[in-house]
């Protein structure tokens, strides 16, 4: 054997051990559901295996003897699945944290935390998953938790309170903090403010040990009794659009100067409504449509704009129906292929194609059915077969 061809024969050997060491992988889409279970112990946590091609999911696992697990956020790494557990209950609810199996697709409990308030309604996590904050409606509070490295949460979370009021009567006598965003370059929180028309921003600031201190800055104010509900971020971090539940408008903001600065407002509903009712808000993937859930007996929609990327404005595409009631939560696959929206008091799932150059949404035949279904999470997972 010539010496020269050694090294080539060595190479060989090593790439023909990997591949026998490697086991193969495939990718998997997972969706996770969180619904409410009638105020008392029930089956709050559904996984799906979720069809990238036919958006077809089926069933593969269900936490039961859980109450009102009614919001869910995935940890970055999609590691951890946590849940605001015991909402809409008379006493303080909780946060939960779970650890996932994806090859499994099932989930196991970690730890469980006071959410220091009562009904807490929103999570949201750091970019680096070190902290969750969550968003207590009825007293109203944030709470701030540290996230151990195992995904478990610290006891003892920091708590702010919140004063004010607004201009309608049975709705905003006090403060009722319904979401948080960290901002795209995570040095600013804005909370969403239902009661007093406001939304909170506060500087993010942290130690050595990387504990955040949330400082208070001035607020922004919206449109006096509009109710401020969810937010999101645009993709590219130039533009952030906020939902009002009670006005049913869409505003849209410039992100600049560690602000929000208005550029305009636009009604999502597709009719007009004494009392308006919308939820949910989110972008695609690509950044280049904007879609929100209306609730109502008269409405019952999925809000579809196209997003001006040079300015952040909107311009209305349609309306598309839920096909269901109370469509309370939604979202795009990491594809963004497809939507799902959650009907929670039809009990409802519907899982629309989404056309990728119009953004309009085509129904599909197959549906799930689960009792109040109210929060909808999915990522896709490389997983060995």
């Amino acid at each position: 054997m010539k010496l020269n061809k050694l090294p080539e024969i060595i190479l060989l050997a090593i790439v023909l051990v990997m591949f026998i060491g490697c086991k193969p992988t495939k990718e998997t889409t997972l969706l996770f559901v969180g619904s409410y279970t009638d105020k008392k112990p029930g089956k709050g946590i559904y996984i799906y295996e979720f069809n990238n091609e036919t958006g077809e999911a089926a069933l593969q696992f269900e936490l039961d003897s859980i109450i009102n697990s009614s919001f869910l956020r995935l940890s970055p790494n999609g590691k951890y699945l946590y849940t605001v557990v015991e909402s809409q209950m008379p006493y303080h609810g909780k946060v939960a944290s779970f650890k996932i199996d994806s090859l499994e697709r099932k989930i196991s409990l970690l730890n469980m935390e006071d959410s220091g308030g009562k009904n807490p309604v929103h999570l949201e996590i750091d970019k680096k998953g070190q902290y969750l904050i969550n968003s207590n409606y009825t007293d109203p509070t944030l709470s701030i938790f540290k996230i151990r490295s195992d995904g478990s949460l610290f006891n003892n979370p920091q708590i702010l309170t919140f004063e004010g009021s607004s201009i309608i009567e049975g709705r905003q006598e006090a403060p009722h903090i319904h979401s948080s965003n960290i901002s795209p370059d995570g040095s600013y929180l804005f909370a969403q403010d239902l009661g007093t028309d406001k939304i909170h921003r506060f500087r993010i600031l942290k130690n050595k040990e990387e504990v955040i201190k949330l400082q208070k800055d001035a607020p922004i104010n919206v449109v006096p009794g509009s109710g401020p509900r969810h937010f999101t971020f645009h993709p590219n971090g130039k533009y952030g659009y906020g939902i009002a539940e009670m006005s049913g408008k869409v505003t849209a903001y410039k992100v600049a100067n560690d602000s929000l600065e208005f550029l305009a407002d636009y009604q999502a509903n597709k009719k007009s409504q004494n009392v308006y009712s919308s939820a949910d808000i989110h972008t695609s993937p690509d950044g280049k449509f904007l879609y929100v859930s209306n609730r109502g007996s008269e409405e019952n929609t999925i809000t579809i704009y196209s997003v001006d990327l040079q300015h952040g404005h909107l311009k209305l595409v349609g309306h598309e129906s839920t096909y269901g009631n109370h469509p309370r939560n939604f979202a795009i696959d990491p594809s963004g292929h497809f939507l799902l929206v959650a009907n929670q008091r039809s009990g409802n799932i519907v899982i629309y194609r989404r056309d990728m150059k119009s953004g309009l949404l085509t129904k599909l035949p197959q549906e799930l059915f689960i009792n109040s279904p109210s929060s909808l999470q999915m990522r896709t997972y490389n997983v060995s077969k």
